[in-house]
């Protein structure tokens, strides 16, 4: 053999190993936004079953509330059916707007904010909150890790040819607005 063929074969060896040390990069980024994603599935469920148990607390106090009650049950169910981070991102919103509502009942029941299982439950549900949110946190950190990395140079070139396509974020940023408003209760 000749020095230029091995030196040409030597280039296309080290072509192939680049291009494989680089999608095996996206490839790792891909299962740290998947995996993220799942631990943001995880407080999700753990939110939504211990949300049944909070109405049912409620209406023991609160019988006729039963708009609030109703509209976090839907909020509820509306939320579990969404697919997607950016609907689910937007259920959640909703559903947290429910719960607002719900706690803020307790303001107008004081047997039912005194209640040791309301404030469990509450409590519960608040750990959670702060657990979702460190997860949320991951995994946008994840998908802008992701999203970055394919459309850097030189995985750009051939990163959609491998299927790697841009991730949404889990954000609430359009329900903000909605979220900053206190509730109000009406009797």
């Amino acid at each position: 053999m000749s020095t230029t063929t091995l030196v040409i074969l030597g280039l296309i060896v080290l072509l192939v190993l680049w291009a494989v040390f680089i999608y095996n990069g996206l490839v790792a980024m891909r299962q740290r936004v998947n995996q993220s994603f799942a631990d943001v599935d995880v407080q999700l469920k753990q939110r939504h079953d211990l949300i049944p148990n909070l109405v049912e607390t409620v209406k023991g106090y609160a019988t006729h509330e039963r708009g609030t009650l109703e509209a976090v049950t839907q909020a509820r169910n509306a939320a579990m059916a969404a697919q997607g981070p950016a609907a689910q991102a937007q259920a959640e919103n909703m559903l947290t707007g429910a719960l607002r509502q719900l706690f803020a009942l307790s303001e107008a029941y004081p047997d039912l904010k005194a209640s040791q299982n309301f404030q469990q439950l509450q409590m519960d549900l608040s750990d959670i909150e702060n657990k979702l949110a460190a997860a949320r946190r991951f995994f946008n950190n994840a998908v802008q890790e992701y999203n970055t990395g394919i459309e850097q140079f030189p995985a750009v070139l051939f990163a959609s040819s491998f299927g790697f396509s841009k991730r949404e974020f889990f954000d609430v940023a359009e329900a903000r607005p909605q979220l900053e408003v206190a509730p109000q209760v009406k009797f």
